[in-house]
């Protein structure tokens, strides 16, 4: 089964007064987002991961060992990592849910402090990658950063909330200026009411 381009779940100009550009959404889904959907496809077309899901391909061609992971897998987690990413942003939902404000109080101290080491977590990630609010096997919440296509499936957890942070997620907006990037996404992009949802 091919893989699908899922739309955006808002206008690709919903964001624009919160710090993410039309032309940034534009060329981020409809273009980078649509490659990896659109070699995917190609990839796996008769190989034994054609029909299967999106997760089942990302998790089963994983390879902890290897420095360099395969076309089939780059592809199909940056798939799945952008899908989370469109829906983890929107134009509403930023207000923090009382859930989810205790649970990162008492897993980081303070909700500024949770912010302070994923922003750190994103900017301290050398070259393309993730960061990560994840939901531990052991049901503890921890900040992650993953390289390249590497996402939170491959080790077991749940992914509560993904920031991008190659060059291609940010450029257009704030140059080579990362962490305002990252600030600017915790403080004006997140759908808080996404992230508490992924918790059960």
């Amino acid at each position: 089964m091919a893989f699908t381009l899922p739309d955006l779940p808002y206008a690709h100009d919903a964001l624009a007064s919160k710090g993410m550009s039309q032309e940034t959404l534009e060329y981020h889904h409809d273009i980078h987002h649509k490659a990896y959907v659109d070699n995917g496809s190609k990839l796996i077309a008769g190989t034994e991961w054609e029909g299967k899901s999106v997760e089942e391909i990302v998790k089963g061609t994983y390879n902890a060992n290897a420095v360099a992971q395969s076309g089939i897998f780059n592809n199909a987690s940056q798939h799945w990592n952008h899908t989370q990413f469109w829906e983890m942003m929107g134009p509403d939902g930023n207000k923090m849910p009382g859930e989810l404000e205790k649970a990162l109080t008492d897993s980081f101290g303070s909700v500024d402090k949770f912010k302070e080491d994923f922003a750190a977590a994103g900017g301290g990630q050398f070259g393309s990658g993730w960061a990560w609010l994840v939901k531990d096997s052991d049901g503890s919440l921890k900040v992650t950063k993953t390289e390249n296509g590497v996402n939170p499936l491959c080790f077991g957890q749940t992914a509560l909330l993904g920031c991008d942070v190659w060059e291609h997620s940010y450029y257009i907006d704030f140059r080579n200026k990362r962490p305002a990037y990252l600030t600017n996404f915790l403080d004006n992009l997140v759908n808080w009411e996404n992230v508490a949802s992924r918790m059960s």
